[in-house]
């Protein structure tokens, strides 16, 4: 554990020492050599933990998402450079600084084997990402989307605190090791009850639920990429590791406290995907379909079969990669006709063919289309939801229709059409972006080859 995040915390004067020649070149390359390093988490084990130390671990749960928030930290650094190269050179310091920061909480939060230092852990990377959304966002909305993001978290964590002190008085201990052992504490009263739904309601705001999710639009809209990149793919996976962290824990769970959560997952689904038909806005759209995607993972993590877990895990890893991918190439696009509007940036493919290639990568992917993981963990999620109840094939079979739908949408107004009167002259793509893109692709086609090793099955 401590070869990866003693190296993360060194990237702070790796970043405050280079020259200013040297700085973007430093830190990516530094941060790629600590993504290869975390690829060995990845390797099957029969142990239920490994590289056990005192308070953190590693399982099959964690492994692919640690390995996951590794490789976005060099991407993420990467796609940053364009929109800060007129900043002074303090101000790219200080942004690098940021993004490094909230590394160490996002490993500390998904390899940690005790509650207390998990809900540390997670309320820390707030303030980063706080700091990213309100000071390099690019409308002044950007205040009002900090504030939402703000509150909605604290609001949601502050009975999260409550539930692990009263679980710690009940059983003496937080460390989720023991905690397995012993006899399950949330019994089937109205104590038991609140208790598991205020561990509940935390990750279900993180994750986001569909009637919890109304800061993550607001938040997406007005982040720079990279802090758009941090919320897609890591900050939701939070929500999600948590839910799948301690339902485990929850066993006497009452059907009370699955249905309101899975019937509201479902309809989410099925809400955001049909939002997602009538956004103007680019980023809103990608981020509206987070928010149905991340549905299908809440309500597979809520029965908790074997089936759906596994399932739920593919779903967040590849779509970590996809949306954050679909972030970078909206995030190019923006650059180049500074308006994320979808009738303004229409019909670039014959100006940007290769960028075309990757719009049609991604949203293929996006659409869970054959061979990507993508695929594999929606039909895992619908198989494990129709076995507990054929009423869910409905709810699920329309959300894939509408995905399919708003993904071609988007494809077609992005790349399609006649390219508007307003763009004359627009800059070449470069080769950062291209590697950018291939970065983000390569992992998800080949994973394919190998789901085993994020579908957090103990080989």
């Amino acid at each position: 554990m401590l070869k990866i995040i003693i190296p993360t915390i060194m990237l702070l004067p790796v970043t405050l020492l280079s020259p200013p020649k040297f700085l973007w070149t430093n830190t990516t390359m530094y941060s790629l050599l600590i993504a290869s390093l975390s690829l060995q988490w990845l390797t099957p084990t029969y142990h239920p933990y490994k590289n056990l130390t005192q308070w953190t671990g590693i399982d099959q749960i964690s492994s692919p998402l640690l390995t996951l928030s590794c490789w976005l930290l060099p991407l993420m650094i990467m796609a940053s450079q364009n929109h800060l190269q007129h900043e002074p050179i303090t101000r790219k310091r200080t942004f690098i600084m940021t993004l490094i920061t909230i590394q160490p909480f996002i490993i500390l939060a998904f390899s940690t084997t005790e509650l207390m230092l998990f809900y540390i852990s997670f309320e820390a990377t707030l303030i980063p990402t706080l700091i990213l959304i309100t000071r390099w966002g690019n409308q002044p909305e950007r205040l009002s989307a900090g504030i939402y993001l703000l509150f909605y978290t604290l609001i949601s964590s502050l009975p999260l605190l409550v539930a692990i002190l009263h679980l710690h008085t009940q059983t003496g201990t937080l460390h989720l090791m023991i905690l397995k052992l012993t006899h399950p504490v949330l019994t089937i009263s109205w104590t038991g009850l609140l208790s598991s739904l205020a561990l509940l309601t935390a990750f279900m705001v993180k994750a986001p639920l569909y009637g919890l999710h109304l800061w993550l639009p607001k938040a997406h809209v007005e982040a720079p990429i990279a802090g758009s990149m941090l919320l897609a793919a890591l900050l939701l996976k939070l929500g999600g590791y948590g839910i799948m962290r301690l339902t485990m824990l929850m066993t006497p769970i009452s059907d009370n406290l699955h249905y309101p959560f899975l019937t509201l997952a479902l309809w989410g689904a099925l809400m955001t995907s049909s939002i997602c038909l009538r956004q103007t806005d680019l980023k809103s759209l990608i981020a509206y379909s987070s928010v149905s995607h991340m549905g299908l993972v809440i309500a597979a993590s809520m029965i908790q079969t074997h089936w759906s877990f596994s399932g739920a895990m593919i779903l967040m890893i590849s779509h970590g990669l996809t949306s954050s991918m679909l972030f970078c190439l909206a995030n190019t696009n923006y650059e180049r006709t500074h308006s994320r509007i979808l009738l303004l940036t229409r019909g670039l493919q014959p100006l940007l063919p290769l960028m075309a290639t990757w719009w049609l990568l991604a949203n293929l992917t996006n659409m869970a289309l054959p061979p990507t993981t993508n695929l594999m963990a929606e039909l895992t999620i619908m198989i494990a939801l129709f076995n507990w109840s054929a009423f869910t094939i409905i709810l699920t079979g329309i959300a894939t229709l509408l995905t399919a739908s708003y993904t071609l949408f988007m494809l077609l107004m992005t790349q399609r059409g006649v390219l508007p009167s307003h763009i004359t002259s627009i800059q070449n793509s470069s080769t950062r972006e291209h590697l950018l893109m291939a970065l983000h692709i390569i992992p998800l086609l080949l994973l394919i080859l190998k789901p085993e090793l994020i579908s957090g099955v103990p080989s």
